[in-house]
């Protein structure tokens, strides 16, 4: 590749280290901010749920402003977004001005995370495994050393509001080298269309929504209320932060290989069929087996890693042209996400009723079993499936 695209390439993983911490660095942080605004489990749970929504909401905003204005310029407002308002809400004296402020921060995720596969499309059409796979990578790198980092962060730097000032210094961070490494591109030319036609009547793009919903909620399910479970069981805060930094840091490798295994064979149902089973496996070890929770972390790390990046090429696979992959990827990430959304919140009022945390991780592992069937209904129609 060239200077410019190799540039363009670490611009991209930058941005995309940004993409989840804000979600999955709050998971182990709140007890913590649980206790010092003496709030409710369905309240705090509004911190994961509300980034998790805007994911939704505003990945069609997104293709529109990457059209009117261009990837590099809409990217640089999402990262914008994200680290000056998450210094911001993690200054201020009540729990709703963080839940205001969340909003903002959600904003800016929702518009990077849709603009990411922008970007690869206009800078590696003839290499987008590539360019995939080193976003995804970010995005899991970022998840990873976010949960494993958040409780330290608070020790250093004085409790939470300095765990979160610090994830969002990053951001900034980002933002720089955005700016500076894209700084070259060719000037951006608005089409003339913009806005997708959403499939809605496509019984592929609903199974797709199905799918990638079915698989977010499980996943911010989890990073938003793992910690707290087995702390609820016993575990230090630290140890509960290692939990889930496992689960996200096996799926650091499996975001990128897993990708690349498929497309060498040409076959992908047997990977997500079997990563589908690795995940239920892990999250019943997790619910029913707290003595090897590690392994169930693990499995569940494997699996969540690779059906995200698998996923995310599903589209590809199903349609041709570029209008209609884009269309595709807007309704299955907004309706997927905006779905998704509701899990922090749900579980965490399940938790609120039920008292314990085992109903809330065995709604999760239901999650995985219905995706299993939904994945199973989608291999099926695969092109891959069809007679040559």
């Amino acid at each position: 590749m060239t200077n410019r695209a190799n540039a363009t390439l670490i611009a991209l993983f930058l941005a995309a280290l940004t993409l989840r911490p804000q979600i999955v660095g709050v998971g182990p942080l709140i007890p913590s901010i649980q206790d010092a605004f003496g709030t409710s489990h369905a309240v705090v749970g509004l911190l994961g749920t509300i980034p998790v929504l805007c994911m939704g909401l505003f990945a069609p905003v997104a293709a529109y402003l990457a059209a009117k204005i261009g990837t590099r310029r809409a990217m640089t407002i999402g990262l914008a977004l994200i680290g000056v308002f998450g210094i911001l809400r993690a200054t201020v004296p009540s729990a709703w001005l963080v839940v205001l402020l969340t909003w903002p921060v959600g904003i800016g995720m929702g518009l990077g995370n849709a603009l990411a596969p922008i970007s690869v499309k206009e800078h590696f059409e003839k290499r987008p495994a590539t360019g995939t796979g080193v976003y995804t990578t970010g995005i899991q790198i970022g998840s990873t050393s976010s949960a494993a980092l958040a409780v330290p962060l608070a020790a250093w730097f004085g409790g939470w509001r300095g765990a979160l000032i610090a994830i969002s210094c990053v951001a900034l961070f980002s933002l720089v080298a955005w700016v500076i490494l894209t700084r070259g591109e060719e000037p951006h030319a608005a089409p003339a269309a913009t806005v997708p036609r959403l499939p809605w009547r496509s019984g592929t793009a609903w199974l797709l929504v199905a799918i990638f919903a079915l698989m977010g909620s499980a996943y911010y399910g989890l990073n938003a209320w793992l910690p707290d479970a087995y702390a609820e069981r016993g575990w230090t805060a630290g140890e509960a932060g290692v939990l889930l930094a496992m689960m996200n840091l096996t799926a650091i490798p499996a975001s990128f290989l897993i990708p690349w295994l498929s497309d060498r064979t040409g076959r992908r149902s047997p990977f997500l069929l079997g990563l589908s089973c690795f995940f239920i496996t892990g999250s019943v070890i997790l619910v029913a087996a707290p003595g090897i929770a590690y392994l169930g972390s693990l499995l569940a790390g494997i699996a969540q890693g690779g059906l995200f990046a698998l996923v995310m090429t599903l589209p590809l696979d199903f349609e041709r042209t570029p209008a209609r992959v884009g269309a595709l990827v807007a309704m299955m990430l907004g309706l997927g996400y905006t779905i998704a959304a509701t899990s922090p919140f749900i579980l965490g009022a399940i938790r609120d009723v039920t008292g314990s945390f085992d109903a809330v991780l065995w709604v999760a592992a239901a999650f995985l079993m219905a995706q299993f069937f939904a994945l199973l209904a989608l291999t099926r129609r695969h092109p891959s499936a069809r007679p040559v």
